[in-house]
């Protein structure tokens, strides 16, 4: 007989205590995994550079809020895709507003961005989108197209954005600041290039606020790329807005404001439409309201005048030249030059002192007074060129005409063109004049006088006129001497005037011509004579008269 199984009580161990513990904890942190993770999206991008599976992070505002988990190339192998386990309370950001970057050093004109990434490596940034948006009419998504650039503007960031109208960019590129009385008040956001590539192209701006207040329905925009370098009155000027818009471009807005200094145009919506400028001379002369359109024609050199240059009257710009095109004139045979202007009068003069449609019956007489347009040189050292308004002395007669709207003033070369043009002139005055001929008449002139001057006669003349000249100075002297001698001397002198008035009569024959010498022996030859006529008187008188010595006649 079997004995009966003896039933023992188990008894509870210590040691099952730590795999329970185990599994609970396994249990607890599988929850919590499960509980702390949030949903799973992809986001497409050109390149993984700079990202680790398992280390990159993805961030807004320094905040982490979820973790690349896996790295792979797409079907067309063109892309790569992110896998990212997002954390837990982020299902509500991930709309179709949401944008992605990665976060890399970046050089852009004169800002660098991302330095942090050099210790840490570079992450993604994300931007919800959700600042002032409704959520109920965005959508919920899983896979998103990264961007390559981060986004000139942030979902949270207060502003506005605008577009400006320009047939070129130049220089400016994405990221080049906005700058209102030399403050960076904005960055531009990109650009549109318009279909086909014909037409102007948009550029989308962003100012800050509260900077976006200050734009009004009338503000303008100009460029401020680069350095202005220009040579006025003054020297040499060198303009810089700053060195972040030396290198990646600017924009420049200002508000047009009326006599009192302040502007009556309303604040501009975000969106609207302004147009750019290439400088800010172009934009302050948007503003000009009254306009004179003149036409000239000149036919000389316009070598420097393009459409912008300067029209001055006195030294003072009173407009700008809008075309410069060659012409064929049909009636004359030859080409010649047609330049367009435009005149400005509220550059000179207040608005309350224009009257419309006045300003071409003004053009016309200053015209009649002699005004002309001729070409003058802006610059020796750029070559540039300008209109200027002069008016000429003793002018020849000339008109004006229209053509449609536009006043044509008549024009001459001006500046080293008028220079050159005078000397030509000159010039040819000077070879139409008979210099050859010229010389030859003054060789044989000179040749005669000196034939002349040398020959027998004259040295006769010269010497019986210094003979006589020799008597009449001792007639002076006896004179002084007494009467008495005088009386007996006085037929002798006379005689001998006579002949002295007879050489000299020679040499006067002798001699001849139209010089000073000519003329000054004729006037002696008369004086002698009038001295022969006077003695003759005095011996006549003496004669019939001898007591008038003493008694007086």
């Amino acid at each position: 007989m079997m004995p009966d199984a003896v039933v023992r009580r188990i008894r509870f161990s210590i040691i099952w205590i730590i795999p329970i513990l185990s599994v609970l904890i396994a249990g607890f942190l599988v929850w919590r995994s499960f509980a702390s993770n949030g949903p799973e999206i992809t986001v497409v991008f050109d390149t993984a550079d700079g990202m680790t599976s398992g280390q990159t992070q993805l961030k807004n505002k320094a905040v982490v809020l979820g973790t690349v988990q896996n790295i792979s190339l797409t079907e067309d192998l063109r892309h790569v895709k992110v896998r990212i386990r997002m954390n837990s309370g982020t299902n509500d950001m991930l709309t179709d507003r949401a944008r992605f970057w990665v976060v890399r050093p970046r050089i852009n004109g004169a800002s660098i961005t991302g330095l942090e990434t050099l210790m840490s490596g570079a992450y993604i940034a994300f931007d919800p989108g959700l600042e002032g948006v409704d959520i109920g009419k965005t959508k919920h998504m899983t896979t998103f197209q990264g961007l390559e650039a981060p986004p000139g503007v942030r979902s949270d960031q207060p502003g506005r954005t605008y577009t400006l109208v320009a047939p070129s960019i130049g220089s400016i590129g994405q990221g080049a600041p906005v700058f209102f009385r030399d403050v960076d008040v904005g960055e531009v956001l990109g650009y549109t290039m318009p279909p086909g590539g014909r037409g102007p192209i948009l550029i989308q701006v962003f100012i800050r606020e509260p900077y976006d207040r200050y734009l009004r329905t009338d503000t303008r925009f100009w460029n401020v790329s680069g350095v202005q370098v220009g040579f006025g009155a003054g020297g040499l000027k060198v303009q810089l807005q700053s060195l972040q818009a030396l290198f990646s471009g600017g924009v420049a807005f200002g508000l047009p404001r009326d006599e009192d200094g302040s502007s009556t145009a309303s604040e501009a919506p975000a969106d609207t439409v302004f147009k750019l400028y290439d400088s800010k001379e172009d934009a302050d002369s948007a503003g000009y309201h009254e306009r004179v359109p003149l036409a000239t024609y000149v036919t000389s050199s316009v070598k420097g005048l393009t459409a912008g240059s300067q029209v001055t009257m006195f030294g003072i710009q009173i407009g700008s030249v809008t075309s410069v095109k060659l012409d064929l004139d049909q009636k004359a045979g030859h080409p010649r030059v047609r330049i367009g202007m435009q005149i400005q009068p509220e550059r000179v003069l207040d608005a309350k002192d224009i009257k419309h449609g006045a300003l071409t019956d003004m053009f016309k007489t200053l015209v009649a007074n002699g005004l002309r347009a001729s070409t003058d040189s802006a610059s020796f050292l750029t070559g540039e060129t300008m209109i200027s308004l002069n008016f000429v002395k003793n002018p020849p007669p000339a008109t004006t005409s229209m053509e449609g709207q536009t006043l044509v003033i008549p024009g001459q070369a001006g500046g080293m063109n008028g220079i050159m043009d005078s000397l030509s002139t000159v010039a040819s005055r000077l070879s139409a004049m008979p210099f050859e001929q010229i010389g030859v008449n003054a060789n044989n002139l000179l040749a005669n006088a000196d034939k002349t001057l040398t020959s027998p006669e004259i040295k006769q003349s010269l010497a019986s006129l210094k003979v006589s000249m020799q008597n009449l100075q001792d007639m002076s002297t006896q004179l002084r001497k007494g009467v008495g001698p005088l009386m007996q001397r006085l037929p002798e002198m006379t005689n001998q005037l006579d002949q002295t008035i007879q050489n000299a009569n020679r040499l006067l024959a002798s001699y001849g011509g139209n010089s000073d010498f000519h003329r000054n022996l004729q006037s002696m030859v008369l004086q002698l004579g009038q001295t022969a006529r006077s003695l003759r008187f005095l011996s006549d008188f003496l004669t019939n008269h001898p007591s008038a010595l003493i008694s007086g006649r």
